[in-house]
């Protein structure tokens, strides 16, 4: 619970200071983008979009990510399904006869 407190407290700290921001900034601003194609917007807007066009690669690549290793433990997880329901494979017990008992040595070394 004190983990979640702070993490709100984090995200509310944020939210507040790009208020501020927002309030302080907030003028036109014109940007020439290709040729004679301008656009006029504010600086805010400006900057926020910048800042999320820029994230987009990271965000993307952490959800590959996420995705590939969640297809991984989905995969390990019926692996081990699969090798748990099945019974352990059992070995037949040595015969007597294919068994034979090795040469006894007497005290001097000889058979």
């Amino acid at each position: 619970m004190p983990m979640q407190f702070l993490r709100t407290a984090f995200w509310v700290v944020i939210a507040v200071a790009l208020a501020f921001f927002c309030m302080a900034n907030y003028v036109p601003v014109t940007v020439r983008l290709w040729g004679d194609l301008v656009m006029e917007t504010k600086l805010p807007v400006l900057l926020i979009g910048a800042f999320l066009l820029g994230a987009l690669p990271f965000w993307i690549m952490a959800r590959a990510t996420r995705w590939r290793m969640k297809r991984k433990l989905e995969s390990a997880e019926r692996a081990l399904v699969v090798a748990s329901t099945q019974p352990a494979p059992t070995s037949p017990a040595p015969s007597e006869s294919a068994v034979s008992p090795a040469p006894s040595l007497s005290a001097t070394g000889t058979a």
